[in-house]
């Protein structure tokens, strides 16, 4: 059997610290250096496209809700989980970059609307699909199953630490 760098990482911790149970972090070190090796792979992938993950995420967004006639800072940043500092540093940028356009809404003109522009649109798609091929890219070679498995006991592991119930971006406050 082959050991990658979490076996050699434990066998030194059950040298140094015999009496820990290290059973569990076999597991979450192998997801945390997954994790960041999948993030910088990202990058990377959302760099070529020209964007950051932030500014993926927003643009995604977005997408994603395209047809609800934009979103509000507000509904943007309870999505990507931004500060409102954040959140309006990253809509300068992109409104900027012709990615994206503010409107007063229809109902209040106090109120502002985030749109994707025509541009923003293009990028988006281009990007996602970048994304979405990277994605595949990373995976091993899984035998028939296993991919399914992971994933739902991955959704389950997700689901008991973060008990958070999905709020939808255009959701009212």
């Amino acid at each position: 059997m082959e050991h990658d760098q979490v076996d050699h990482l434990m066998a030194d911790w059950q040298s140094a610290r015999p009496d820990l149970d290290g059973s569990a972090l076999h597991l979450v070190g192998r997801i945390f250096v997954l994790a960041q090796h999948l993030e910088k792979r990202v990058n990377q992938v959302l760099a070529e496209c020209g964007l950051t993950l932030g500014t993926f995420d927003i643009l995604a967004t977005l997408r994603r809700h395209s047809t609800e006639g934009g979103l509000t800072p507000t509904q943007l940043m309870r999505s990507v989980m931004l500060s409102s500092g954040g959140m309006t540093n990253r809509l300068d940028r992109l409104e900027e970059a012709g990615l994206i356009q503010r409107q007063a809404t229809p109902d209040d003109r106090r109120g502002v609307l985030v749109l994707l522009t025509e541009l923003g649109r293009a990028k988006i798609d281009q990007a996602t699909e970048a994304r979405f091929h990277e994605a595949a890219e990373s995976l091993p070679n899984w035998e028939a199953g296993e991919a399914e498995e992971l994933t739902r006991l991955l959704r389950k592991w997700l689901i008991a630490l973060v008990p958070v119930a999905h709020e939808s971006a255009s959701e009212s406050p």
